[in-house]
């Protein structure tokens, strides 16, 4: 089954269970990747993390169902919510109304269709890149905990590696470089199905540490490599273009390794980084 036409089942398996809370991990495996990489995926294809395109669902098809004459006390139970409170307040979230005047003639609702994927070719910039076999290599700083919902992580990140330049890390971790990768590493560990999720800020190293910092080991694989400049918010934009337009037709899948982000200079407004992506052939 082909890369798109696999992240269109995982879509028709959330259509299917719409009603209940669809399981991530199920949703990933249809797609033969790991939840990480399939909530990534799916937000810069769709624009929208996957647990609001879930809601906004939900509340669509709601308001249709309360349009219909279903009762709001119904509706609620029906989209899995423990009581009408929370209901009303999912509701007016997406509508800006109440849902008991749904049926009222004149009132405005929002309808979210379902999504489906295909394949545009756009074309308009090039990519620079480089295909990289490399053996394992060991990491070095300090982690945190990831949510399981991808978004949830987007304020944590920024925060955590503002400390960690006020605090002294980055300059304790720069000494300790070894590469390659040369640079300073924002590394998304969430191979493991079972196991924690963690980001680390990192470089490097086969250097001793101290018990401030922890070590952890990337494992062998091959990377498909990207380069960028701008600010540090543009390597988003990097990525975006990665998952949107390069790996569809690239012959290339998601791998099992973590992703890796490398820092190559300390200028947030200049910077220069690399998008390190595990990657391996497509089956035929």
């Amino acid at each position: 089954m082909d890369w798109i036409d696999r992240l269109n089942a995982a879509i028709e398996y959330i259509e299917e269970h719409i009603t209940e809370e669809p399981s991530f991990e199920q949703i990933a495996k249809i797609a033969c990747c790991s939840v990480y990489h399939f909530q990534r995926m799916f937000a810069y294809m769709a624009d929208a993390p996957l647990s609001e395109y879930i809601r906004r669902r939900r509340m669509s098809l709601a308001a249709a169902d309360l349009q219909n004459g279903e009762k709001v006390v119904d509706v609620a139970f029906k989209y899995g919510y423990a009581s009408p409170t929370a209901f009303n307040r999912a509701f007016q979230s997406i509508h800006s109304v109440a849902p008991s005047l749904a049926r009222e003639t004149g009132v405005t609702l929002k309808s979210f269709p379902a999504i489906s994927f295909k394949i545009t070719i756009k074309g308009v910039e090039e990519m620079d890149y480089r295909i990289e076999k490399k053996e394992a290599f060991r990491i070095v700083g300090i982690s945190m905990p990831m949510h399981r919902e991808l978004e949830k992580n987007f304020e944590v990140v920024p925060q955590m590696w503002g400390k960690a330049a006020v605090d002294g890390t980055l300059t304790t971790l720069a000494a300790l470089m070894e590469g390659p990768p040369m640079g300073m590493l924002g590394v998304s560990n969430s191979c493991d199905p079972a196991g924690p999720w963690k980001y680390f800020i990192a470089v490097a190293s086969s250097k001793e540490i101290d018990s401030t910092l922890e070590e952890f080991l990337i494992p062998a694989a091959t990377w498909a490599v990207f380069n960028g400049s701008g600010t540090n918010m543009s390597i988003q934009e990097l990525e975006k273009r990665i998952l949107t337009e390069w790996l569809p037709s690239s012959g290339y899948e998601y791998g099992s390794a973590p992703d890796v982000e490398v820092y190559l200079n300390a200028d947030p407004q200049n910077a220069k980084y690399e998008v390190w992506l595990p990657v391996v052939k497509k089956q035929a």
